[in-house]
């Protein structure tokens, strides 16, 4: 039986979805030690970490040039995430330049796809970049069941007014009958 030598690294899921002035790149790999990151002009992008002292890595061609400078990124403890602007804004017609079926372990982001028609509808309303913790918001201590008690009071309220309305109406009526 031959020796089978296992290899020297892995390659974990990569997950894209783009915008027309960005690509969104989610490396899974939880608890991820170790991570270099490197994004270079020409659509270059490389990743390397260790996981339980196994080497991971991942060497793409991009698709297009893209903008370093502008390109931003999150390492977190389930995942990392390059947020890379492209050079060009315009939509590619897949993550990297080879043709023909991607990799294996590049995979479409579905939790961030949006396709062109969409991104053209929702223009204004793209909120990836906002910081909500910066924002001043008044009322964050808002209530859910508060809000249904004063609902319900308003409504009683209402009632009461409409049946006293009615009910002296009502006499009004009679009176005119008579």
């Amino acid at each position: 039986m031959p020796f089978c030598r296992a290899p020297s690294s892995r390659h974990p899921i990569v997950k894209w979805a783009q915008r027309s002035d960005k690509v969104y790149v989610t490396v899974d790999l939880p608890d991820a030690k170790d991570v270099k990151l490197q994004l270079e002009p020409d659509g270059r992008f490389n990743f390397s970490a260790h996981k339980d002292e196994i080497p991971y890595e991942v060497d793409l061609d991009l698709f297009d040039k893209v903008n370093v400078e502008e390109s931003k990124y999150n390492i977190g403890v389930r995942n990392i995430v390059y947020v890379i602007k492209k050079a060009e804004k315009k939509w590619w017609d897949r993550l990297i330049k080879q043709e023909g079926k991607p990799p294996v372990f590049v995979k479409v982001d579905w939790d961030k796809w949006v396709d062109e028609e969409e991104e053209n509808e929702r223009a204004g309303m793209d909120f990836d970049d906002m910081d909500f913790s910066k924002l001043d918001m008044v009322g964050d201590d808002f209530d859910m069941d508060d809000s249904k008690e004063e609902e319900e009071e308003i409504e009683t309220k209402e009632e009461d007014r409409q049946k006293e309305a009615g009910e002296t109406a009502a006499p009004v009526a009679e009176e005119a009958k008579a």
